[in-house]
């Protein structure tokens, strides 16, 4: 600022524009055999991805019921549907099992396809706690098989473009970070975000991704102060978070299930910003500003990213290498992830059944 309070503009263009992503197309990723756990909504959205964007083969699904395990199996052209999840990690023809469950049986159900040797790919939230985070990657290790978490933006190509804006120090010096994600949930019984039983609430579905954006960016960072509340069911209903890194650079982050909000992102440093458009967790638009707010350059996301692809062929890849995590997702960033969420849970005074 000069001593008039102007913003000074001169040298505050950031070194060029944006880089071009190095994400490598899905249908260039060496092919699994794939099993679905769980044939739900989730599920359906993966297998469709993968059939349309990749050549990997969905081989499989699992059901606790196998009226459910077949319809879903006609639906998707699937050779085979079990009518237990112990008959679908049982067979020899899957090389990873998606589990595509409730967050709250992702544990038990990730678990028995590390115990039955299957890689393992699995749904955000990666489990409803660390305890049991760490309790999953401790069985991938011994075991000597694949595990990641099917965080899905973080495989996206506009993902790896922020990446190496944060590399290469186009926006100098990371002061703070925002991320915000909302949606209206009504209040119905039935509607698992309000089952603490189910794991239910805002942060283990919504807040994750603006939590897991602003890890990215920060790097690891202590949970300042949070502010928020609970439902009448008891689960967590909306919470505002304030993260700072070792360098005291913050994260400000929102989540809801009680309003739809803007549902944008953006890093701010020395040289400038990026900001993210809603839904920055999708595919979507980037704008780079220099530090005097001028636009720089901008990033449109091709008609075929589609996140789950990407994540899919991501985790063949580290198959067909022999690596047991992504670095891009890697399993220590899972578990900081999970720890957050725990601490920022607690100061809300939610806790799920069996804690």
């Amino acid at each position: 600022m000069s001593a008039e309070g102007t913003e000074v503009a001169v040298g505050s263009e950031p070194a060029g524009g944006l880089p071009a992503p190095r994400t490598p197309s899905p249908r260039s990723a060496p092919v699994l055999r794939w099993g679905v756990l769980g044939p739900g909504g989730i599920a359906g959205t993966f297998v469709e991805a993968l059939r349309t964007y990749t050549h990997q083969e969905v081989v499989a699904v699992g059901s606790r019921s196998a009226e459910r395990a077949e319809a879903f199996a006609r639906r998707f052209a699937i050779p085979a549907a079990h009518g237990s999840y112990a008959d679908l990690l049982a067979d020899d023809r899957v090389d990873i099992v998606y589990v595509a469950s409730p967050h709250s049986e992702h544990f038990a159900h990730a678990r028995a396809a590390i115990e039955a040797g299957r890689h393992v790919l699995v749904e955000k939230a990666f489990t409803r706690n660390a305890r049991e985070a760490e309790g999953l990657v401790a069985a991938a290790r011994s075991r000597g098989v694949f595990l990641m978490e099917a965080m899905w933006t973080r495989f996206l190509p506009q993902t790896d473009v922020v990446r190496q804006c944060l590399e290469d120090g186009t926006l100098g010096e990371v002061r703070a970070v925002f991320a915000d994600l909302g949606r209206r949930m009504d209040p119905d019984p039935a509607n698992r975000f309000y089952a603490p039983e189910l794991a239910g609430g805002a942060l283990l579905d919504l807040g994750v991704y603006p939590l897991s954006f602003a890890s990215m960016a920060l790097g690891p960072c202590s949970v300042e102060s949070v502010a928020g509340s609970a439902t009448h069911t008891g689960v967590d209903g909306e919470a505002s978070v304030i993260l700072v890194n070792d360098d005291g650079a913050h994260g400000l982050v929102h989540t809801t299930m009680y309003a739809r909000t803007p549902t944008t992102a953006s890093i701010c440093g020395s040289l400038g910003r990026l900001e993210l458009r809603g839904e920055f967790y999708t595919p979507t638009t980037m704008d780079l500003f220099d530090r005097a707010g001028r636009l720089v350059d901008s990033y449109a996301p091709a008609a075929s990213d589609d996140g789950y692809a990407y994540e899919a062929a991501e985790a063949a890849r580290c198959v067909a290498d022999g690596r047991l995590e992504s670095e891009l997702m890697p399993l220590e960033e899972t578990l900081r992830l999970m720890r957050t969420l725990d601490d920022v849970r607690g100061r809300l005074g939610v806790r799920y059944p069996g804690e």
